[in-house]
């Protein structure tokens, strides 16, 4: 089958950063899927791992990147259950496999949902990492109490600040918490295509992420209560820092080499919480079933009108072009949504 791998760490404008190759088809193991991958989309992530091989090392054989994908299953592994051939699907795949860039993919039946049949493959794939990271950042690790999770009303009088509502995660998390919960929601944004961006998800209000605490305080706001971070972690962390409320929460999608005196979240008793989207399938966690069923609700809030896809630019082909293309544009840092690369 073809594939679009890496073989060493080079720049992507490098004609053999990312290259074409003939890979063998995989075969089933017992709860997986092959799918024939007919889109996929680029996070950050992607050219973060293109980096990670270490300069001088080549690798054995050619790695496949890639990770949310939207295709159809061909065949499913013996002990499958949750899908059958012809089934249309979407998932964000796993780090410890090989990627979704490729004629066929093998994924674990238990991290993928059913696509929702109102999107195209290209819209359907810039959905997953992007909706569960935010998901599983609002619900399971800022973890927002049952009386703020209800659809509809507004009078909780609680907030939500997320640093970096315009990117892929912001952009779903804006969403997802004007959906299903009470929440006052607070997106930053510095230029004004970005303000526009968020507010038209459904934000609230608007903050200038250049000066936070001045920018959310002007907004009537002394403190937040809960706040989710997707863009410059350690650069906002002592603002992150003053906002948030006592016994508030603070989730951040990124790490940290360095934290400024993390105990000066002690006096106020605040949490800071991780996300890692691929924590559930790389450890096998006894819940890893739970990103089926995320998916599947993410499915049906886009079927149902009240979730978008946050696609914003598309890219057409299984060659080495269109993803040496993808990646310089998503490293470069400036894009507003999700881009993705249709293949046929």
């Amino acid at each position: 089958m073809k594939a679009i791998g890496l073989s060493t760490s080079l720049p992507i404008d490098d004609p053999q950063s990312l290259f074409e190759f003939d890979a063998p088809t995989p075969t089933p193991g017992p709860r997986d899927l092959l799918v024939r991958v007919r889109a996929v989309s680029l996070n950050p992530v992607d050219w973060k791992q293109r980096k990670r091989v270490a300069q001088g090392v080549t690798l054995p054989e050619p790695r496949i990147l890639g990770y949310d994908a939207s295709g159809v299953v061909e065949a499913v592994g013996p002990e499958a259950t949750l899908f059958r051939p012809g089934d249309a699907v979407f998932y964000a795949g796993s780090m410890q496999r090989q990627g979704t860039n490729a004629e066929l993919h093998l994924v674990d039946e238990r991290i993928v949902g059913r696509k929702p049949a109102s999107l195209t493959d290209a819209e359907a794939a810039a959905l997953p990492l992007t909706s569960l990271t935010a998901w599983e950042a609002i619900f399971d690790r800022l973890k927002i109490p049952d009386r703020l999770r209800v659809p509809e009303g507004s009078g909780a009088g609680k907030a939500l600040l997320i640093v970096g509502g315009a990117g892929g995660v912001g952009s779903v998390a804006i969403q997802i918490a004007k959906q299903l919960t009470r929440l006052e929601v607070i997106a930053t944004a510095s230029r004004d295509e970005s303000a526009r961006w968020c507010r038209d998800l459904g934000a609230d209000a608007i903050a200038d992420h250049r000066d936070l605490v001045a920018s959310v305080r002007g907004l009537g706001r002394q403190h937040v209560d809960f706040i989710l971070c997707t863009n410059d972690f350690e650069g906002h962390w002592r603002s992150l820092c003053e906002l948030v409320a006592p016994q508030g929460a603070i989730c951040s999608i990124l790490g940290a080499r360095q934290l400024d005196d993390v105990s000066q979240l002690m006096a106020k008793s605040a949490t800071l919480a991780w996300e890692l989207m691929f924590t559930r399938s790389t450890f096998q966690t006894d819940d890893m079933i739970e990103q089926h069923r995320i998916l599947d609700r993410i499915a049906e809030l886009a079927d149902a009108g009240r979730l978008r896809t946050t696609l914003t630019r598309t890219l057409r082909g299984l060659t080495a072009e269109s993803h040496r293309q993808a990646h310089e544009l998503v490293e470069a840092g400036h894009m507003t949504g999700k881009l993705a690369i249709v293949y046929g």
